[in-house]
């Protein structure tokens, strides 16, 4: 749109800009325009300072507190109506108010980085797309076995039920799909074609919602409804008899008992009332199955978010869903604010995840603002999980939500038994035991295969010098360097700061050198010596850094040509993985103790999600824990009872102590380069925050678990309410005034509602 021009008008627009500062701004409108002439919501560029910036129109008023001939008219008017609905104008309002963060800040979450950097709200008119030849169809993979890349997008092709993919799906699947696609183009094994892609709207007569969304399932989909279980199909019906009203789930099914087949049954109900389908997951590793589960059973338009993707196609896959162009939208905590034209269903897996809840910046839970925004949307939440937070599982205790058990395995497949191997005074090689090490042989010479869990990467934690005692401590954080043996570096895993491999001790200058304590390098290098002529994968941030690695990684798994497997959180939950019939949590001690009261939750979580990854097709499994503390109450709970008794007994220790859910949190932190400033400005903030009477308890301040992180000290103030209207009056007040403060403007603060972790 042409730039406006300056004008005289009184007219006033109240903006919302992505700044930190806890207030709208006033500017002109452009002359002619009258306050029914410009939508709330709506973008607009505006100068600021000496930039210019992007605003969000708030509100019209016909007077302001600021003289008009000092106020700035706008500079654009970027958008004809708004981009959100009144309804998810109205949930971002909720989440500044709830969370209390500026309200730009909050508008510009929920746009991609492409609308909130001032791009038109538009798709590209054409996408090339590709298509299987009738050579495509009917040449076996196997045929291009010397060139792996060609035969990997062959067979993607192949076993996808849409007759083309765009350019847009490739570059989600794999960034580097151009060589392979040119390659078989040239051997006619592809070919070139006019986008009529299912999976994008513009091969869609019309508005691909405007009726109901075509569904296709797989040639087995009567053999897979037959195969439900009552439980299954309990939940299915529970969930499709509420579709257009609000009412919450809690999915909660063991490992392997079919959540996901069950979410399926769902959305498909979803698409066939022609409404849209929102799908979060925690962690962008576990988007390519589902992915390939979801574009295998349904041929509509879906759309991937996650910060994986390139702007330019989280704009696309924005305004697709705002526009009405695809049906699914799978992404992750970043995705929850996509517009929807007609929403029909969100769906939480792994509710429980702390992924979900963001911890920079705009601090918002997306499972909470997920139920609220089903609230304003009028439409059912499903929160999926085989280990409940135990705030949901409160609230369906509640009956605030409803409480679906898929208690048994799907098919033939039974739970893997759990077994603690005390490792007290036991031989260990590089962190595994000689039981553990049998038990590895056993399972490979059954021809299983074998997943080894420790969340911890690089070489080893510690580096200490046999001689004295020295240790390689970051000298910007509290915390010791991290050996990658692998790269010759010393990595400091809290602020990235990096150093080479030191080959003597620089404090006496004659000690030994020693890692001390066990990572996934570590790991593996034993794991090669003792299994020389076995194939390994590790998975950890370390190995899976480039684009498609992953996803590579994955394949080889489940096709079976991996017989050992290691890694990290990335291998906890989601993955199906029907070879394994053995797991290993190779330091399960290692989550038992910890100042946060979060921590024994979040280590019953990853024993039993690790866990099973073990049997999850017709072979038995067996999941051992390797311990020094065989008799510990919280490890034998699990093994012999359960998550559920372990979940119930937390809970129970939770409300006589009054800890979350059974009062509210908020942790207020600030950060400085001088110890003493954020120090004095939170003793301060305490002061302010007691003089509302509110009923809030305000504990500290204290220093923050690491005092020390990035070159800046860490201290923070705890609020605990057992209600929380008082909670939030108390905040409400405190960040009102807190611009009182002395030397506030020399430190970093943030606030922090619900938080899921002290540090």
């Amino acid at each position: 749109m042409a730039k406006l021009t300056d004008t005289a008008s009184r007219l006033i627009l109240r903006v919302a800009i992505a700044v930190p500062l806890y207030r709208l701004f006033d500017y002109l409108a452009p002359a002619g325009l009258d306050e029914y002439s410009l939508a709330s919501g709506i973008r607009l560029e505006v100068p600021f300072g000496n930039r210019k910036k992007i605003a969000y129109l708030v509100e019209t008023s016909q007077h302001s507190e600021i003289e008009p001939n000092k106020l700035k008219p706008i500079g654009r008017i970027l958008d004809d109506k708004p981009l959100l609905s009144a309804k998810d104008l109205r949930l971002l309002h909720w989440a500044s108010h709830y969370y209390h963060h500026p309200l730009g800040e909050v508008f510009s979450a929920a746009f991609p980085t492409t609308l909130r950097n001032g791009k038109a709200a538009s798709l590209q008119s054409a996408e090339q797309c590709y298509a299987l030849t009738e050579a495509g169809k009917t040449t076996p993979c196997e045929h291009l076995k010397r060139s792996p890349k060609q035969q990997q997008v062959l067979a993607y092709f192949q076993n996808l039920k849409p007759a083309s993919l765009t350019e847009t799906d490739l570059a989600q699947w794999d960034k580097n799909w151009r060589p392979a696609v040119k390659a078989l183009l040239a051997k006619s094994l592809l070919k070139q074609i006019v986008s009529d892609n299912p999976y994008t709207l513009q091969h869609v007569e019309g508005n691909a919602l405007a009726t109901k969304l075509p569904v296709y399932e797989t040639t087995h989909n009567d053999v897979t409804k037959l195969q439900l279980n009552t439980e299954q199909q309990a939940a299915i019906d529970a969930v499709i008899d509420t579709l257009g009203k609000f009412a919450v789930f809690l999915l909660e099914g063991i490992t392997g008992s079919g959540k996901t087949e069950v979410y399926m049954q769902i959305i498909r109900s979803v698409l066939e009332r022609g409404q849209q389908v929102l799908v979060l997951v925690p962690e962008i590793n576990l988007t390519p199955q589902l992915e390939e589960r979801f574009r295998q059973r349904f041929s509509v338009a879906m759309t991937l978010s996650h910060s994986n993707l390139t702007d330019n196609q989280r704009h696309a896959a924005w305004l697709n869903m705002q526009q009405g162009s695809s049906a699914i939208l799978l992404g992750t905590r970043s995705a929850l604010f996509t517009p929807l034209k007609k929403p029909g269903l969100i769906i939480l897996d792994e509710e429980h995840d702390a992924s979900f809840k963001q911890q920079e910046g705009f601090r918002f839970s997306a499972r909470d603002v997920a139920i609220m925004r089903g609230k304003l949307l009028n439409i059912p939440v499903l929160l999926g999980s085989a280990t409940p937070s135990l705030e949901s599982l409160h609230n369906a205790n509640q009956q605030r939500y409803q409480h679906l058990i898929l208690s048994k395995r799907a098919g033939n497949a039974v739970e893997p038994t759990l077994h603690l191997l005390d490792i007290r005074n036991k031989k260990m090689h590089n962190g595994l035991s000689d039981a553990l090490i049998a038990e590895l042989h056993k399972a490979l010479a059954n021809n299983g295969q074998v997943l080894l869990f420790l969340n911890r990467r690089g070489f080893a934690p510690t580096l200490i010098c046999h001689g004295c005692g020295w240790v390689a401590r970051c000298r910007h954080c509290d915390a010791n360097l991290v050996i990658h043996n692998h790269e010759k570096l010393l990595r400091c895993h809290h602020c990235g700061k990096e150093e080479r491999l030191l080959p003597t001790c620089p404090a006496c200058k004659v000690g030994e050198l020693m890692p001390l304590g066990l990572g996934t390098e570590r790991i593996e290098e034993a794991l090669r010596e003792l299994f020389p002529d076995k194939t390994l994968v590790r998975l950890d941030r370390d190995t899976t850094q480039r684009k498609g690695s992953l996803e590579r990684y994955l394949a080889q798994i489940n096709q079976g040509k991996a017989d050992i497997i290691l890694g990290t959180q990335m291998l906890a939950k989601g993955h199906h993985f029907p070879n394994v019939t053995l797991v290993a949590i190779v330091d399960v001690d290692s989550g038992l103790f910890s100042v946060d009261y979060h921590a024994t939750e979040r280590l019953a979580q990853t024993v039993i999600q690790v866990s099973g990854r073990a049997g999850r097709a017709e072979k038995p499994g067996k999941v051992i824990l390797q311990t020094r503390h065989p008799d510990h109450k919280l490890l034998n709970t699990l093994i012999r009872e359960g998550y559920r008794r372990f979940a119930d007994t937390a809970l129970a220790e939770r409300k006589e102590a009054l800890l979350p859910p059974f009062s509210y949190h908020a942790l207020l932190r600030a950060q400085a380069d001088k110890s003493h400033l954020p120090l004095d400005f939170l003793q301060a903030a305490a002061v302010l925050a007691k003089s509302y009477k509110s009923g809030t308890q305000i504990l500290g301040p204290v220093p923050a678990p690491m005092e020390k992180r990035a070159g800046l000290y860490r201290y923070q103030l705890l609020f605990q309410s057992n209600k929380r209207n008082d909670l939030q009056k108390c905040l409400t007040e405190l960040i009102a005034n807190i611009d009182s403060i002395k030397h506030v403007k020399k430190i970093r603060w943030s606030l922090d509602v619900d938080p899921v972790d002290l540090f």
